[in-house]
């Protein structure tokens, strides 16, 4: 297992529903905390969407590991923020066999 080298902080966000006033909702992101992070490309493609072009970049972020239950352990749907990259959580597991480390495989999308 390569060494990681945890020197992005990263915030964690996880998304909760307001009223809109009109008797829908919208989706609102409620700050978890803060995470040191590695931050590691995998791969990407451009996809068409609506006639817009869309860019979409494949992650493994990996973090110190938190209790499951717990607030700053991240959760598929939630994301991670870094300015104004937006990283989408598609999936959770243990990096390491100590469990030690969670490895979060993300997506940012960004319009081209």
């Amino acid at each position: 297992m390569k060494r990681l080298n945890l020197n992005r902080r990263l915030v964690l966000e996880a998304p909760s529903r307001e009223s809109d006033g009109a008797g829908g909702y919208r989706i609102a992101w409620t700050t978890l905390g803060e995470l040191w992070a590695d931050v590691v490309a995998r791969s990407g493609r451009e996809a068409g969407t609506a006639g817009v072009s869309v860019s979409r970049m494949g992650y493994a972020i990996s973090v110190r590991a938190a209790p499951i239950g717990s607030t700053a352990r991240p959760e598929p749907q939630q994301r991670f923020r870094d300015g104004a990259r937006v990283y989408r959580i598609e999936a959770v597991a243990e990096r390491d066999p100590q469990g030690r480390y969670l490895i979060c495989l993300a997506q940012e999308e960004s319009v081209v």
